[in-house]
């Protein structure tokens, strides 16, 4: 079988779906089969390729035409997965597997209208055209069936994890890069991309209406490149921006953080509630869409739209040690339930005839 696959993402986008993507790519290596795989890009990424099953074809244009561009190219494979545009899956020439991340794009509050706008009028056609489609958690699968009840018989879920190194233990070296990164006080820890639905003026909000007594010595660490969206106001004594940060670099990060916090709005899945939980570290997210999925009975829920049940939430998490280490033992029983290779052997599955 022959395999056309959406690569792109993987060298141009650093955190959310290029690292799924990346992932992806890793684990299918590693699978048996009589399978290889054409990868599409605009610039190639260095992924191990054991069993030599991989080539690239790398393909120029922009964000829009760059599908229509790889498509005479994609002719001839068996089947081909598309993870960054549904009008790959709507005009495929093979059959399509289309990776869902999440409905983000038909609300108007959380997606670039131009981006929006482009999701929502392809996302149709490719869902009914799709041999089969991804989702990334049970939540988004939940969603699509709900707009397209069709869709369930052909949609499997192939959950994000947590790199190895995402682990409660200090290898050595966590001091020096937390110094590095500037980071000297005790702190809370949110990871992602500033941008309007990650919610981070109530947190923000919440964080600095904190009492002296509770928050202590501790500052909030924003860690993410800017998206889109107004600037997020600081308060530069409590609030410490560090912009995009490292892979390399955030298992020291979410190790060292007294809590970390991700009181998103939406999220298809919450990678940073994964990692944070798989760095034994306190986990404070939402009650809302895949949120309670990732965190199971190993994080603390609050409502993202009340600034007081945030604050409320981040209060009992640092005044109590008792809760902090129970969550911090539960977060790693929690992560394992999460396997890039049991999803990366899922997304083979689904491309098989």
């Amino acid at each position: 079988m022959r395999i056309a696959i959406d690569a792109r993402v993987a060298a141009e986008v650093p955190a959310g779906r290029g690292r799924y993507v990346r992932e992806i790519l890793r684990h299918l290596a590693l699978l048996d089969g009589d399978w290889t795989a054409t990868l599409f890009g605009r610039a190639q990424w260095p992924v191990e390729d054991p069993n030599g099953r991989f080539s690239w074809r790398l393909v120029s244009g922009g964000d829009r035409s760059w599908p229509l561009r790889i498509l005479p190219h994609v002719r001839g494979h068996d089947a081909m997965l598309a993870t960054s545009s549904f009008l790959l899956g709507a005009l495929s020439p093979v059959p399509a597997v289309p990776v869902v991340w999440d409905f983000a794009p038909f609300d108007r509050r959380f997606g670039t209208p131009l981006g929006s706008l482009f999701e929502r009028v392809t996302a149709p056609p490719a869902v009914r055209r799709a041999r089969r489609i991804v989702a990334i958690s049970q939540s988004t699968r939940d969603e699509l069936v709900r707009r397209w009840p069709s869709a369930g018989s052909r949609t499997v879920v192939a959950h994000p994890s947590a790199d190895e190194a995402f682990a409660p233990e200090d290898p050595g070296g966590d001091a020096e890069v937390l110094r590095r990164l500037g980071i000297h006080a005790p702190y809370v820890l949110t990871v992602g991309t500033l941008e309007p639905r990650k919610n981070l003026p109530r947190l923000i909000e919440a964080f600095t209406g904190l009492p002296d007594e509770v928050r202590g010595e501790h500052v909030l660490v924003l860690a993410g490149a800017k998206g889109w969206g107004p600037t997020v106001d600081a308060e530069r004594a409590l609030v410490q921006a560090l912009g995009f940060v490292e892979d390399d670099h955030l298992p020291a990060l979410y190790r060292g953080a007294a809590v970390v916090a991700y009181p998103s709005l939406y999220e298809g899945f919450g990678i940073p509630v994964l990692e944070g939980l798989r760095s034994g570290t306190p986990v404070l997210t939402s009650n809302t869409s895949s949120m309670p999925e990732v965190g199971g009975d190993a994080a603390r829920y609050v409502d993202p739209e009340d600034v007081g049940s945030i604050r409320g939430g981040l209060a009992a998490l640092l005044s109590d040690p008792a809760e902090r280490e129970r969550l911090a033992a539960a977060g790693p029983r929690q992560a394992r339930r999460f396997d890039w290779g049991r999803s990366a052997q899922v997304i083979l599955d689904a491309l098989q005839p």
